[in-house]
Parts: C-alpha cells; structure tokens; sequence
C-alpha cells in the first residue's frame, strides 16, 4: 500500500507544471536580489522545471541521455535525439530557500518570548507563582526539540524525508494556536512543548534534506542559505514583538505567535505536494528510477548518471558493512560507526556550549554589567544582535566551500576567544569605574563573537553532522546529533544565569575555556569532509571497506571529473 501511495506521490509531482512556474514566479524578485540570478536565468529555470517524468515501460537500467540505439540510427543527426539537461542550481536553490521555511520558524521560535515573558502585561495574565515557573515555559520547549529531533530518525526513514517535514509542521501549526490561544502558565507550556515537537523535527530534518539534495561541492554554501534565512527571522522576530509592544492591549503578544502559522501552512503543503523526495531515500526504498529522475532536474544528466550508480553501489555496500542489521539504533553504537556518531554529536554540543546562547539569551544583563544604565540603548544593541547575525550569516553562504571544514572552526574559535575576552575585560572595568564612557565600547565584542561564530559554527556543525553518516545511518545519525544540540542548548539556558549571577564575568571566562577545548577537539579529532560525495563518507570514516584501491581512485576520479563539469555548466561559479 505504501509503495502505491508513494507512486502515486511522485506520479503528482512530475505532473504539476502548473505549481511549479507559480512558485518559481513568486519567488523570482527574492531569488534575483538574494543569488543574483538574472531574469533570463529565471526563465530558463522555469523552462527547465517542466515536466519530464519517463515513460511507465521504461526499466529500472533507465538512461536519462537517451543512446543513438534507442532513438533509431541517424537521429543525432536529424536533431531528434534528446540533448542531455544541464545542472540545475536554480532548482536547487529554489528547494533550498522553500523547505528553509523550516529554519525561518525556527529561528522565530529562538526569539519570539524573550520580549513577552518580561511584558507587565502578560504576567499579570499568567500570574506564574515565581521565576521558575517564567523558566518552564521557556525551557520546555527545548525539551520538545530534543524529542522532535529524535523522531527524524524513525519517520525520516519512513515516510521520507520531505513528507516528515510536512508532518512536522502540521504539529508545529498545532502548537502555535495552543500558544495563541492560552491564558495560563499550564496551557502556554503545552503549546510551547507541542511547539518544540515540530521545530525539533525542523531542526534535524531541513539539514538532512537540503544535504541530500546538494552538490559535494556546493554542500557547505546550502545549509548557510538555510543558516542565513534562520539568521534572518532571529532579527525580524525582534521588531515584529517590538512594533506590536505598543498596541493599546493586553493580548498584543498573541499576535506574534499566532501569524507564524501561515508559513507553517505553506511548508506543509508544498512538502506534501510540491518538494521531490530526496533521492539517497528513494534509493534506499529501491525506486531508482523515481531516484535518477530527481537527480537528473537537480544535477543534470551526466551527474545523474554516474551519481545514481555511486549512491545504489554505496546502499549496498554500507548494509553489507554494517552486517546487513538494517538501520537500527543500535547500530549508532557499534564499531567505527560509534566514532562517526561521537563526532556529530560532539560538535553539535561544542556548537551550543561555546557561548552562543549563554550571550544570546542573556543580552541586555551582559550589556548592563558592562555599564550600560541605559534601557532603551541597551534594547537597542540588543536588536543590533540580531542584524549582525543576519548580516555575518551570508559570509558562508559565498566562502565556506572555498576551505575546509576544520580550517573554518578553528578561526571562529579563535575569534570567539577574543571576543569572550574583550567581555571579561570590559565588564570588570565596569566594575572599576562605573561611569566611565568607555564602558559603552563592550557593545563591540558580542557583535564580534557572533561575526565569528556565523561564519564558522552556525553553517559548520548544520554542515558536517548532516553529511558524515552512512547513508542506512543517516536519518537517525543526525537526529542524535540534533538532540544534542537541543539537550547543549537547555543546560547552557538553565545553568547561565546562577553562574553568572554568582561569578559575574566568570561565565565567560568559563566559555573560552570551553572554546580552547573545542579548539583541540577540532584539530586533532575531527575529520575533514570538504568536497567529499555523501557516498563517500562510509570509505573516509573506514565504514566501507568493500572496494580496493584502485576501484576508489578510479571512482575518486570519475566523481572529480564531473565536478568539473557541473561547475562549467553553473550559472555562476563557484571559486
């Protein structure tokens, strides 16, 4: 029944011309001012999105550059023989941008309730019984994401990756008019926690599918779009509840969390009816020929050709490696496969217990120990948090692919040493001369700390946990590595406030020795993926020992061969 359903399912897909130049269209302006795309380019994409789904009779060896045999001798010269498509990045940007509708939501949910819990307003409404019960609303929610992001690995294998995302954000929906619609601490919670089900599963599974779907090389510069659009709600979500602050009512705060509806509703749908499945699950589900199709409109028909038979090569050969158990959690656990999942959920937890959230959380009481008495200025470097994150999320989206991945986390934790440093020694002049006009120079080092952090740590961790798995592994392997951002994510927002209510800049201080940590951890545990195949993850972490030498150097230069031929065929390039 599944297998009918799912036929049925790609049937649709192939055949919705129509909804497919109804998007492209919409997103044409943004498209044009965020890739520089040119409005001939658009055309050509939307020429390139038609239909073109292979004949029913058609075998499961189906060829997507049809031979001179089959179209009848003499047809290449009578110009009747199909040309072969060239890469489409176009389409897959478009894909990127829509399913990152995901991170949008996520990154409004980060900073949707810090003006609202400290509202007059809506603490009268909610009366809790003390700052822990304030505490509960905010921090279950993360307890939802760890949860949300555990179920990627069952249902993503289940029913696809892009269908679980459209169920993720029918929860999410669901979640949100809870939140809306609660007039105690106890019905606000539930919707915070229904909330964090569908953001969890957000989290783990947009980076799972846009890295399915992305070129080797282009790999790191995808899920920076998707961290640059997470970027973008972060700053937005901050003067949405800033701008609805003012209205003249107690229940302006139920606004900002019920508009995030509509775009949950658009990403339901267009999972549902519109987003390809990736093809690494088709293979896995043995629809190769579904599988090949998909690769053909995103990479073209060369690139599709050979990348179809290294994905069926790598399924077969990881199952065999992995002692034919199918994908089960167990298997996270066991042999090389264990240092993999170390790895993923290693840096996932360095990602959040660097600093990030212990500065982004906790903002305005950073800025007042600095010396800023001001509320009103420190409210507004607060906000500029926001604009530098967004502004600083574009650096990887042009230049992460340009160098490896440990090379870029290294030089962010570099620059987030200083800048962690800039905060101790500012905060204890603060303290030494309190009205000093100096003091208002700590402004700098947070906007410092984040430049550094987006352009390495935000793209980079999304990046390398959602590609170093096997592919049997990899809905699962990343939802472990998720949930480990989400538990990092819960004790740095439960632990932050005593310690540095306790130590004062102590906190900081306790960061960067944590950041010298994750430094050694870089260097000398981490293993580098930069232009690396997703099928070739299981042969560089030693999980696939099927094939010889020189069966790997003939496929090592096969696949760098078309590399180069996807990069001549891009509308814009990649160096």
């Amino acid at each position: 029944m599944s297998g009918d359903i799912q036929e049925w399912r790609i049937d649709l897909y192939y055949n919705l011309d129509i909804i497919v130049e109804l998007y492209i269209l919409h997103q044409e302006f943004s498209a044009q001012i965020i890739l520089g795309f040119s409005g001939h380019e658009m055309r050509n994409f939307i020429k390139q999105t038609a239909a073109i789904r292979p004949s029913p009779s058609v075998g499961s060896e189906y060829s997507a550059v049809p031979t001179e045999e089959e179209c009848g001798d003499g047809s290449r010269q009578a110009g009747l023989l199909p040309q072969s498509r060239p890469p489409n990045m176009a389409y897959v940007y478009g894909l990127t941008c829509f399913v990152s509708l995901g991170g949008f939501l996520f990154g409004w949910d980060q900073g949707v309730m810090a003006m609202i819990i400290a509202d007059e307003r809506w603490l009268k409404l909610m009366q809790p019984a003390n700052e822990w019960s304030v505490g509960f609303v905010i921090s279950i929610y993360n307890i939802g994401c760890v949860i949300g992001a555990l179920t990627i690995g069952y249902f993503a294998d289940v029913c696809g990756r892009e269908r679980t995302l459209s169920l993720a954000s029918t929860v999410f929906v669901i979640g949100a008019l809870l939140q809306a619609a609660s007039y105690t601490i106890a019905q606000i919670s539930l919707g915070r926690l229904v909330l964090g089900l569908g953001v969890g599963a957000y989290s783990a599974g947009v980076p799972l599918y846009i890295s399915e779907i992305a070129p080797a090389q282009l790999r790191g510069r995808i899920v920076g779009i998707l961290m640059m659009i997470l970027c973008f709600a972060e700053m937005v979500v901050f003067f949405v509840d800033y701008a609805f602050f003012f209205l003249d009512s107690d229940d302006w705060w139920r606004l900002p969390l019920a508009i995030q509806v509509v775009p949950a509703i658009v990403l339901a749908i267009g999972c549902w009816s519109w987003v390809p499945p990736s093809p690494r699950w088709l293979v896995a589900e043995e629809r190769h020929e579904c599988a090949l199709e998909v690769l053909t409109r995103l990479h073209g028909s060369v690139a599709a050709e050979a990348e179809i038979r290294a994905i069926r090569e790598s399924v077969e050969g990881q199952a065999d490696a992995i002692e034919n158990a199918g994908a089960s959690w167990t298997n996270m656990f066991r042999g090389p496969v264990l240092r993999v999942t170390l790895l993923g959920t290693g840096i996932q937890m360095f990602q959040q217990t660097t600093g990030t959230n212990g500065i982004f959380y906790y903002a305005p009481q950073l800025f007042k120990k600095g010396g800023i008495t001001d509320p009103k200025f420190a409210n507004l470097a607060t906000g500029g948090i926001g604009v530098t994150l967004f502004l600083s999320a574009w650096i990887p989206v042009f230049y992460f692919d340009r160098f490896g991945r440990k090379t870029w986390f290294q030089v962010g934790l570099v620059g987030m040493i200083v800048a962690l440093t800039g905060i101790c020694v500012l905060q204890q002049h603060a303290a030494d001369y309190p009205h000093s006009k100096a003091n208002y120079a700590i402004v700098i080092f947070p906007y410092l700390f984040f430049t550094f952090f987006n352009m390495s740590w935000s793209a980079g961790s999304w990046t390398y946990a959602a590609e170093i798995f096997p592919i049997p592994l990899r809905a699962k392997g990343n939802a472990l590595c998720t949930a480990s951002l989400w538990i990092s994510n819960f004790i740095v927002a439960q632990v932050s406030p005593p310690i540095e209510s306790a130590t004062g800049y102590g906190l900081y201080i306790l960061f960067i020795i944590i950041c010298v940590i994750a430094f050694f951890f870089v260097r000398y545990a981490l293993v580098e993926t930069q232009g690396r195949s997703l099928e070739e993850m299981a042969e560089v972490f030693g999980i696939d020992r099927t094939s010889t030498k020189g069966e790997e150097e003939g496929q090592s230069t096969a696949r760098q061969a078309l590399l180069r031929i996807n990069s001549e065929d891009e509308s814009f390039p990649v160096e």
